[in-house]
């Protein structure tokens, strides 16, 4: 019988060798200011969740950069563990339609299901309903992609206009919106995840939260509150598990969190598990299923 699988639905890889990450110049960021690689990862990730162990990943870029998400395709292709790429390009952008069209013909293309901007540092609260960006939105669709929604808690209004202009987009929210687990102010994150869930092609990623609470002293408890709203939101089968690696390792790291989910999913049965840490993201991604250890890494278009 096949392992149960466990997919870890969004982490980062970067070589600063290769590709600059500006954002690491924030001191704040300091102890992850080197070279990540998907060994490091293989090395890191040894946790069990629910008995299962790390079989499949989803890499998402990082900074707006076409380069930089062809760099990850082209890793996908020579690398067993990244199943699928959420990358950039610049939805604002006239030439969106050849954007996309080039990298799905490039090395590694058909690895790009999906693609994401850093909505959470734009000041325009219309963003993601500008005129071009919706345009770019819709050249991302008519190709088959997926849209990953990253806005902080205070944004979730533009999230939801977008699942109500488009619902013929697959979307999915990551790190849940970012709560404010710090402060423990979630009443208005709440109100909009639960109007955001009310549009069934939205579903979410239950990654990043540990990053929003307090980074030395947060405890499954400051977790819980929020974990359960997205439980009673979305459900369990419009939830995916990711680990924000090696963003996490700011707040305690992969084996940390994959520990926390694991309490977290305590009374489960195995079919809503199974949802979490792996069904979700493969049918949202469209990945391969991979049948066990030592097969061949399965490729999909």
């Amino acid at each position: 019988m096949n392992a149960p699988l466990l997919v870890d639905a969004h982490h980062h890889l970067w070589d600063l060798s290769r590709r600059p990450q500006p954002w690491l110049g924030d001191p704040a960021a300091a102890s992850i200011r080197r070279t990540f690689t998907p060994d490091d990862l293989r090395s890191t990730a040894t946790h069990p969740i629910a008995d299962r162990r790390l079989h499949g990943t989803v890499v998402v870029q990082c900074i707006a950069d076409v380069a930089e998400t062809e760099d990850l395709l082209a890793l996908a292709e020579r690398e067993p563990l990244i199943q699928a790429v959420v990358g950039w390009a610049d939805l604002t952008s006239p030439a969106i339609g050849d954007v996309l069209d080039q990298l799905l013909a490039g090395p590694g293309g058909t690895y790009l299901r999906s693609l994401r901007h850093l909505v959470q540092g734009e000041t325009d609260p219309n963003w993601l309903q500008r005129p071009d960006v919706e345009r770019g939105l819709g050249a991302a669709r008519d190709r088959g992609l997926r849209y990953d929604v990253l806005v902080r808690a205070h944004q979730l209004d533009q999230a939801i206009r977008l699942a109500e202009r488009f619902p013929d987009l697959p979307q999915v929210l990551d790190h849940a919106g970012k709560p404010d687990i710090a402060r423990k102010d979630i009443e208005g994150w709440e109100r909009g995840i639960r109007r955001l869930a009310a549009h069934p092609h939205v579903v979410c990623k239950v990654s990043g939260l540990i990053t929003e609470a307090d980074h030395t002293h947060w405890t499954t408890a400051d977790i819980r509150p929020v974990w359960d709203v997205l439980v009673s939101a979305f459900g369990p089968g419009r939830l995916m598990f990711g680990s924000d690696w090696p963003v996490v390792d700011l707040a305690g790291g992969w084996n940390r969190w994959a520990a926390t989910v694991d309490d977290l999913l305590t009374g489960w049965s195995e079919s809503d598990i199974d949802a979490l840490l792996a069904g979700t993201a493969t049918a949202f991604y469209g990945l391969a299923p991979v049948a066990g250890e030592g097969d061949t890494k399965a490729r999909t278009s």
